[in-house]
C-alpha cells in the first residue's frame, strides 16, 4: 500500500500562484508514475499533469500549461506549481500514484489517491 498526503492548499488571490506538495509513504518502491488531478464544485475530476517516477518524463493535459509538475525521488515528493490562477482554478486538488506507465492522464490507471487539498482562488 501507498499513502499519499497533499499539502499547500488554501486561499489564493486571482493572478497568484500555488505550490502543492504530495508526500508518498509506505511501499513507494511500487510507484511508477504520479499525477495531479482536480475537481471543481459540480464538475467531474480532471487531469492536470503526470510524471514518470524514475525517468521524470512529464505529461500535461490540454489547457494546463500554467502548471508544472516535478518530483523529488529521494524524499518521495511530487509537486504541482501553478501560475496566474483564476477563480476557475478553484477546486480540490488530488495527487495520485500508480504502478503503470501508460495513459497517465487517465485517472483510472492510478492505484492510490490522496484525500485532496482545497485551493480557492478569490479576492
Amino acid at each position: 500500500q501507498v499513502q499519499l498526503l497533499e499539502s499547500g492548499g488554501g486561499l489564493v488571490q486571482p493572478g497568484g500562484s500555488l505550490r502543492l506538495s504530495c508526500l508518498a509513504s509506505g511501499n513507494t518502491f511500487s510507484i511508477r508514475a504520479m499525477g495531479w488531478f482536480r475537481q471543481a464544485p459540480g464538475k467531474e475530476r480532471e487531469s492536470i499533469a503526470a510524471i514518470m517516477w524514475n525517468k521524470g518524463t512529464k505529461f500535461y493535459s490540454d489547457s494546463m500549461d500554467r502548471f508544472t509538475i516535478s518530483r523529488n525521488i529521494a524524499e518521495d515528493y511530487v509537486y504541482l506549481e501553478g501560475d496566474n490562477l483564476s477563480p476557475e482554478d478553484t477546486a480540490v486538488y488530488y495527487c495520485a500514484a500508480g504502478r503503470n506507465l501508460y495513459r497517465l492522464l487517465d485517472e483510472e490507471v492510478y492505484d492510490w489517491w490522496g484525500q485532496g487539498t482545497q485551493v480557492t482562488v478569490s479576492s
